[in-house]
């Protein structure tokens, strides 16, 4: 049974047509800047879904003229609409929302920027598509928003998620899983800021490809495993993951450009980021542990052949797995 469950979440992780993409969950961005007194400057960017703009709108409260935006137009795997809103009162203190979000599994960052004040970011969900727009900003309203942005884009991207599943599989060490984990973090915190501040410009393609190429090789490596004997990458792992974690920061980086960061509060927004895409790694760590701790509780001893077995199979399946989307990614070029 212990094959079985590496097995099947090893399939759930990567070969349900809708996992196939890397970051099927990438949030909206609506950005509200004041221009001067009751004149607003309205950048409203929508997700793609399957080539078109997914079925939600911005709606500004009904003293702001248009309240909606023009038709959007594809930009960057993204569609945008902007304009300009004439308003007979102040947009703070009063609900702004996203029609249709409710009906979505995405959420939209609200980042509204007041004249002569701070800007201040909020987040939509499909729970709480309406919000009221605060007169002040705080600090923590951006550290909110940017963590649980990070902690739920790990979760959703699924190439992280079979990387960090297959350093489950291959390093049996609980302590030196957990620092592989936090230099792969570290790791790709470096490349995120690098690359999110404009001073590295890597293209995408090349960049989800290699990262599928790290799966590809977790999964030789796991294959490679033999009983008594540690390789460099089980002795060591966390080499291993924090050369790969700078190349997944560059894929983390697409994520935040797709968005934007606060432009007061960058070392803010781009710190609860990272905790947050921490704190999803070690979330999903902590429950594959609880799920084999509670099954060996509950259920007889293996045979030895099936423990044997387990290994193996599960380095195939997460070979088989990275290595269709490394040829699907190299053939987007």
């Amino acid at each position: 049974m212990k094959t079985v469950f590496f097995v099947l979440l090893a399939f759930w992780l990567g070969m349900v047509p809708q996992f196939g993409r890397a970051h099927a969950l990438d949030p909206g961005y609506l950005d509200l800047n004041e221009l001067a007194p009751g004149t607003w400057r309205i950048l409203w960017r929508i997700p793609d879904v399957n080539g078109q703009p997914m079925e939600i709108d911005a709606v500004l409260p009904d003293h702001c003229a248009p309240a909606h935006g023009p038709e959007p137009t594809a930009e960057n795997q993204a569609w945008v609409s902007s304009w300009i809103a004439e308003c007979d009162a102040e947009i703070a203190g009063h609900v702004v929302t996203i029609d249709g979000l409710e009906r979505q599994q995405n959420d939209v960052l609200l980042r509204v920027r007041l004249l002569n004040a701070e800007p201040v970011t909020l987040r939509f969900t499909p729970d709480e598509a309406e919000l009221m727009v605060p007169a002040e900003p705080t600090i923590w309203s951006v550290f909110g928003s940017y963590f649980l942005l990070g902690f739920e884009h790990i979760l959703g991207g699924w190439d992280h998620l079979l990387f960090v599943f297959a350093l489950f599989v291959l390093v049996r060490n609980p302590w030196r899983l957990v620092g592989a984990i936090t230099a792969f973090t570290v790791a790709h915190s470096l490349t995120l800021a690098m690359a999110t501040l404009g001073f590295l410009n890597v293209p995408a393609g090349p960049v989800e490809a290699v990262i599928a190429l790290s799966i590809v090789f977790l999964a030789l490596e796991i294959l490679r495993h033999k009983e008594g004997e540690l390789r460099l990458s089980e002795q060591y792992p966390w080499i291993v993951c924090f050369s790969f974690g700078l190349l997944h920061g560059l894929g983390f980086a697409g994520a935040l450009a797709e968005i934007g960061l606060p432009s007061q509060e960058i070392p803010a927004a781009l710190l609860a980021f990272n905790i947050g895409v921490e704190a999803g790694q070690l979330a999903f760590i902590a429950v594959l542990a609880l799920l084999i701790a509670m099954w060996r509780l509950i259920a007889p001893r293996n045979a030895d052949w099936v423990t044997h077995l387990a290994t193996p199979v599960t380095g195939y399946a997460i070979g088989c797995i990275s290595l269709y989307w490394l040829i699907e990614r190299v053939n987007g070029f």
